[in-house]
């Protein structure tokens, strides 16, 4: 009877080698998935469903008790959007950080004759956008406000500050997420041209 040889070398399974570096394949490729997204065009600049489409049907109130210049600031609505000028519509918050970052800039937009800006408070108590307002300025025309988020939602907002761009005929032409820096509001300026 003999007993089983020591120095025998196992046998492999063709195959089964390349097994080993399947998780190291996979990470490979999602990172350089990762990388070529990451390199291709402007964050900030994020396709939208309403791009090219009319804007949402919405009728929002005044934030209550808000006023510019001693008038009352009226709310907004879908047909607001439309008339003489492109209207650059900002979703922003009293809570919101970069929404304060952004603030100077949303200030010298609203001195462009050439378009209009409004804004939607998303999800805001109204003594706090009128105690950020009456600290930093007033650059809207009218502000609806939006306590639920619900007309956020109908924009596709997952994320505050965003801002869009509306043509004449109420048209969404961009949309930009994130605070708006002097490069955005560039972009956003083009954009507003291009659609007058």
């Amino acid at each position: 009877m003999t007993g089983p040889d020591l120095n025998a070398v196992p046998s492999r399974r063709p195959g089964v080698r390349w097994l080993a570096f399947l998780p190291l394949i996979v990470f490979v490729a999602l990172a350089g998935l990762f990388l070529l997204r990451l390199g291709a065009g402007d964050p900030s600049t994020i396709p939208s469903a309403l791009i090219g489409k009319p804007a949402p049907d919405f009728d929002l109130p005044p934030v209550t008790g808000l006023a510019r210049d001693g008038v009352p600031v009226p709310g907004l609505s879908s047909a607001d959007l439309t008339g003489d000028r492109p209207t650059i519509v900002n979703v922003w918050a009293s809570w919101c950080a970069p929404c304060r970052e952004e603030h100077p800039f949303l200030l010298e937009l609203a001195k462009d004759p050439s378009i209009r800006l409004v804004g939607l408070n998303y999800k805001d108590k109204a003594e706090n956008a009128r105690r950020f307002l009456g600290a930093l300025g007033n650059p809207f025309a009218a502000i609806g406000k939006d306590a639920n988020g619900r007309v956020g939602i109908d924009w596709g907002v997952y994320g505050v500050p965003e801002t869009f761009v509306v043509d004449r005929q109420g048209i969404v032409r961009l949309k930009h997420v994130g605070p708006l820096t002097e490069e955005g509001v560039k972009k956003v300026l083009a954009a507003a041209r291009a659609a007058n």
